[in-house]
């Protein structure tokens, strides 16, 4: 299905996916200066739940884009739009973009940039990692990869698997996106201001600030035709609880970086007064997050080695 792969904003998510794609695939990644010289010294290091080292070719700014192409958008995104602003004049028709973020509408924003010029494809990571260092990541969590059906997705998906990616393309990437979502909007905030790993989410004390915010996210999420019969305090608990990692909010705010807060418990804040539903406890989640933001606020926890 693909010549080549390049994954375009290699943070800790983008440089594992590249680092487990390179065994089997001619792999580039796009990052920061810092990153791309590290690892064309030393390779790509990956440490934690497995490890080694991958030989990839890295680049700062990425020049062209050749036929054949799967990308893997994996900046923050609030760098979608700038980062399909590069992409636009590079990508070619059988370019296929496909996007392994967090929170709602991440592939809308590139797909209003992008036009008909490819295909745009969402996805949902249940891996984990931590940058450590540049040209190092962390791999906390082993997971799988959902992907938004389309015409090429079960090739993508059969790719990743081959590379241990696990990847399964999704009946409703709707209901999957909200879902993860909502873990997201319990996770991220909380646990960045308590100061904890993302395990610490299941400590029962939260419990009640979890429901209200999960209460919020079900009232819109229904308003936006997804609805779901589980227990998210209960599954939160259970699946999150084991968990050593730190929440991609939590590392922004160490690395004083601006978080996704706007694109996770913002987007339901905002989705929500489309339909007439106020959100005061993810609103209030909001402010406080971008107060620490504006505060550069380290103080929840050990600053990590280097830039993400």
């Amino acid at each position: 299905m693909t010549d080549r792969i390049v994954v375009f904003g290699a943070g800790a998510i983008g440089s594992l996916y590249a680092a487990k794609l390179a065994a089997r695939n001619a792999v580039t990644v796009v990052a920061r200066r810092d990153h791309v010289e590290a690892i064309l010294r030393d390779g790509l290091r990956v440490a934690g739940h497995e490890s080694f080292v991958a030989r990839v070719d890295a680049v700062s700014t990425l020049g062209a884009i050749g036929p054949h192409t799967l990308v893997l958008l994996t900046t923050k995104v609030n760098a979608n739009a700038e980062a399909a602003r590069t992409l636009a004049p590079l990508v070619q028709p059988d370019t296929v973009i496909l996007c392994v973020q967090n929170g709602l509408d991440a592939e809308a924003i590139v797909r209003d940039v992008i036009g008909s010029r490819c295909t745009v494809l969402r996805a949902i990571t249940q891996f984990g990692a931590i940058f450590a260092e540049p040209g190092g990541v962390d791999f906390k969590v082993a997971g799988y990869t959902l992907i938004e059906d389309g015409p090429e997705s079960r090739a993508i998906a059969d790719l990743l698997s081959a590379s241990g990616l696990d990847g399964r393309v999704a009946g409703r990437i709707d209901v999957d996106v909200w879902r993860k979502l909502i873990f997201n909007c319990v996770i991220n905030p909380i646990t960045s201001i308590v100061g904890s790993e993302v395990g610490g989410i299941a400590d029962p004390k939260l419990d009640p600030v979890k429901r209200l915010v999960i209460d919020e996210c079900l009232r819109v999420a229904a308003a936006d035709g997804v609805t779901f019969d589980i227990d998210f305090v209960d599954t939160i608990a259970k699946v999150f609880g084991p968990s050593q990692n730190t929440a991609s909010m939590r590392q922004d705010l160490l690395r004083q970086r601006p978080t996704e807060i706007d694109h996770m418990n913002g987007a339901v804040v905002a989705l929500g007064r489309r339909f007439g539903i106020e959100c005061p406890v993810n609103a209030a989640l909001v402010s406080i997050i971008k107060a620490l933001e504006a505060r550069g606020d380290v103080s929840s926890g050990r600053t990590p080695p280097s830039r993400r």
